[in-house]
């Protein structure tokens, strides 16, 4: 998709489709007014007769424009003229794109940037309307014989004047970063098990590492974890054909010797349970649980495509977990890389064995902060559905930074406490803990489980479990939580170059 801001007049301007914005009781936007101009109230007459009352996430396409070189016009619903909320733009943003899919659409300009917006100015709206229609119009085509799409938009330009050009400008090149990181982190999600395997994530790291100097990728083969003795890691491995892999990615955009931020994305690029056998129904949606994974090699692609001026390391153990005759065993003790021992009493507990190694191998690179991002827990959905990811972790400053990024991208997340009592539930008597707690607060132990492996260093974890995909007709991935991730990071190098400046 072509992005481009575009701030010439809008009777100068030729396109499919004019994007403009309603406002409730008949009152047109500033865009909208001027079209209603220059077309002779043909807007205000379609408003008049009632086929659009401007309630929030209305739409309404214009086919035919008299004497124009706009071919089309699509009015957009936005609520009492006041402020709108963050969560009703991008109503009337998908209503937007959801609408023009469909027709033979190749070329947009939008004007809702001109829409107000609580506590945002143009550069995030600019960047918001890259990120949802670019996520609208994502489909999935990898496997399938037909690879035509649903949309035929090839170009977006967004209107704003030239005041305000620098700002939308801005908006626009984080906008098409974090667009092609989401678009990666669904792509490599929805691919089925049988080609993203650990192999295959490991090679799309290294891809990376080759387009942007600023990536260092390395891949860690299970000779080198054996060595550094990352048994809880390698013991869910034994069950599967498919070599695991520590993919580790640096991105080196910072001040040369500064602590770095460490994403750590679990990368199980299919689940079966272990011997700890899934029920059938739903179990091909396990493909899904390396969308941990996914999201760092797609915050990765983004922060280097924004030259981000932090230092910034990604973490990806992958492997599968399956049944086979030398898998993981319910009883079995293995010995982490810490030299902590854990009792394994399900085997489908499974990414907190991989993520433990994980994040005490994340020591050796002294961190500020280290952030672990899983489809760690089905508790998680039973806790916030799938509108909120979970959040947990022993730093109030680095959640209370994750919550503000998450609202800024509407990309929410939830705190829930990992409080000492909770710990308890791990104990074992044959180990130094076990891999699950009992079903009371699944999400809370599980965390409190990788919380004994990340005393370190600041930390934070994000349980991805319910909302890094969709289930039932419109199953897909949603690339979450990449926004919020990417959010924190700007956030954080806006707060650096303050700092420095």
């Amino acid at each position: 998709m072509d992005y481009s801001i575009e701030t010439a007049p809008l009777e100068e301007l030729q396109c499919d489709c004019m994007i403009v914005g309603v406002y409730q009781d008949q009152q047109l936007s500033p865009s909208a007014a001027a079209l209603n101009n220059s077309t002779e109230g043909l807007i205000a007459n379609i408003v008049n007769r009632g086929d659009l009352s401007g309630k929030n996430g209305e739409a309404v396409l214009i086919n035919a424009i008299p004497n124009s070189k706009i071919e089309r016009v699509l009015l957009v619903g936005l609520g009492e003229n006041k402020p709108v909320s963050v969560k009703n733009y991008k109503k009337a943003l998908l209503a937007a794109i959801n609408s023009l899919k469909k027709p033979q659409i190749k070329s947009i300009v939008c004007c809702l940037t001109e829409c107000e917006v609580e506590g945002r100015d143009w550069q995030w709206k600019s960047r918001h309307i890259i990120e949802v229609f670019n996520d609208a119009v994502y489909q999935f085509t990898h496997t399938k014989s037909d690879k035509e799409t649903e949309s035929k938009i090839e170009k977006i330009s967004i209107f704003a004047p030239e005041t305000e050009r620098a700002l939308a400008h801005s908006g626009l090149l984080q906008g098409k970063a974090v667009a092609e990181g989401m678009a990666l982190t669904k792509h490599l999600a929805d691919l089925p098990g049988n080609i993203c395997t650990p192999t295959y994530l490991a090679e799309q790291a290294l891809e990376l590492g080759k387009q942007y100097a600023s990536l260092t990728v390395k891949v860690l083969e299970e000779t080198d974890m054996a060595a550094l003795g990352m048994g809880s890691f390698l013991s869910v491995s034994r069950g599967s054909r498919q070599p695991a892999k520590l993919i580790t990615l640096e991105y080196q955009g910072g001040i040369k010797n500064a602590q770095p931020i460490v994403l750590i994305g679990k990368g199980l690029t299919f689940d079966a349970g272990g011997i700890s056998l899934k029920p059938g129904p739903g179990m091909d949606e396990m493909k899904y649980d390396m969308c941990g994974g996914a999201t760092v090699l797609g915050a990765l692609l983004a922060a280097a495509q924004m030259q981000l001026p932090l230092n910034i390391i990604g973490l990806i153990p992958s492997s599968e977990n399956m049944p086979d005759g030398d898998a993981n065993k319910p009883g079995d003790i293995v010995t982490t890389m810490s030299g902590k021992t854990i009792e394994i009493l399900n085997t489908d507990a499974e990414g907190r064995l991989l993520l433990c190694d994980t994040l005490t191998y994340a020591e050796h690179y002294n961190p500020e902060i280290v952030i672990d991002i899983a489809t760690l827990t089905g508790a998680c959905g039973v806790a916030l559905g799938r509108v909120a990811s979970g959040l947990l972790g022993n730093d109030d400053a680095l959640c209370n930074d994750l919550i503000a990024a998450g609202e800024t991208a509407n990309d929410n997340i939830w705190r829930l406490p990992i409080w000492e009592e909770y710990q308890e539930q791990l104990k074992s008597n044959f180990a130094d803990m076990a891999n699950v707690g009992g079903r009371d607060g699944g999400t809370i132990t599980a965390a409190c489980f990788l919380s004994r492996f990340a005393e370190k260093f600041r930390w934070a974890h994000l349980d991805i479990a319910a909302t890094a995909w969709r289930t039932g007709p419109t199953k897909g991935a949603t690339g979450r939580p990449m926004q919020l991730i990417c959010q924190y990071l700007t956030s954080r190098a806006q707060t650096s170059q303050n700092i420095s400046g």
